[in-house]
């Protein structure tokens, strides 16, 4: 892969007097955009789940047949939408209550995914709080691949090996990344309460038996291993495609910087355009800027929410960062590949 430089850091341009959010927190505010959508969440929660019922009803009607092995890939697209759902359900956007909005999340992430819904919106609100920062955002934590040439500098070994070639490993690991927040939720439950491991921890296993019981009942052990693999493969590479455009070679605040809440959200995210295709494939997560200055707000309010953020990102001076859907990626593995650079030559 040709190496291609990340976008250069956005200069800061001059801060307005008082806060260059509260004018936008305001005019958002005033425009209804913040109001709950209870009727667009029913119909996509109720398609969600017949789809999901009618490919399970497809691979008992096919009889044994391989063909139905197939039917791993769109019942891995359709468990992306669940976690999407699982995902507004995080950030309150479904339901008024936060009660509510808690068990809806149990429902799409441990029941219907079977990913820890406690564990995932710990960790994203995390992210929320601080994209992009070294010290704080567990998205750019070192781990198998990392995010800034001091992260990169001090690997050896195997893990040299791997930042040397990450971003041609990208897309190979995220098949595997199903499987990972998977164990990740299952090990982070002896950080929980007593009453939360319990409660998660039995949806978890609900969900687990309910998902092998189904392949292995419905289709010979060959199939269902097969069917199991290509599932979890396409849905770790669905999400990993909806998630990695969003932040990877924007702007990263400097240990001990801070930002206001408006540049450290807008100058560290990036927007795919938006279209029916891609609104849909990424679950609105294409809208990230507004998404992170108003995470409560309704998926399907984000398109209109857009002119609103671009116009006061234009008032203040701020850079506003959109791009296509494979632009994105060729920013994103260009950063990775630079972070490598310094242990390619070496």
């Amino acid at each position: 892969m040709p190496q291609t430089l990340a976008p250069p850091r956005p200069a800061r341009p001059r801060r307005a007097a008082g806060s260059d959010f509260a004018p936008l927190a305001r005019q958002v505010r005033e425009s209804g955009l913040l109001e709950r959508r209870r009727g667009y969440y029913a119909a996509v929660i109720a398609m969600n789940v017949l789809a999901t019922a009618a490919i399970w009803l497809a691979v008992a009607l096919a009889g044994g047949a391989w063909w139905a092995v197939a039917l791993a890939v769109p019942a891995a697209i359709v468990s992306a939408r669940t976690g999407f759902l699982g995902h507004d359900a995080g950030h309150r956007q479904i339901a008024r209550t936060p009660r509510a909005n808690r068990w809806l999340g149990l429902l799409f992430g441990n029941l219907m995914t079977g990913m820890s819904y406690g564990w995932w919106n710990d960790k994203h609100n995390r992210h929320h709080a601080n994209p992009n920062h070294v010290d704080k955002d567990p998205d750019v934590a070192a781990g198998v691949l990392v995010w800034t040439a001091e992260q990169a500098a001090g690997r050896n070994g195997f893990a040299a090996w791997m930042t040397r070639h990450q971003a041609r490993l990208f897309f190979p690991l995220l098949t595997f990344e199903g499987w990972a927040l998977r164990v990740a939720g299952v090990l982070d439950l002896r950080n929980r309460p007593v009453r939360e491991r319990i409660l998660e921890g039995g949806l978890l296993a609900v969900h687990t038996a309910a998902y092998f019981a189904l392949a292995f009942t419905l289709m010979d052990p060959a199939q269902a291993v097969a069917f199991v693999l290509l599932h979890q493969a396409v849905f770790g590479l669905h999400l990993g495609c909806a998630f990695a455009p969003n932040h990877k070679g924007m702007a990263m605040p400097a240990p001990g910087e801070r930002w206001d809440h408006l540049r450290s959200q807008v100058l560290t995210s990036r927007n795919i355009r938006s279209g029916r295709v891609n609104d849909w494939l990424l679950g609105g997560l294409n809208y990230q800027i507004e998404h992170h200055l108003f995470p409560s707000v309704p998926r399907c309010n984000l398109r209109r929410l857009q002119p609103l953020v671009r116009e006061h990102c234009a008032r203040v001076g701020l850079p506003y960062a959109e791009t296509g859907l494979l632009e994105s990626y060729r920013q994103a593995l260009g950063h990775m590949h630079e972070v490598g650079a310094e242990l390619r030559q070496s």
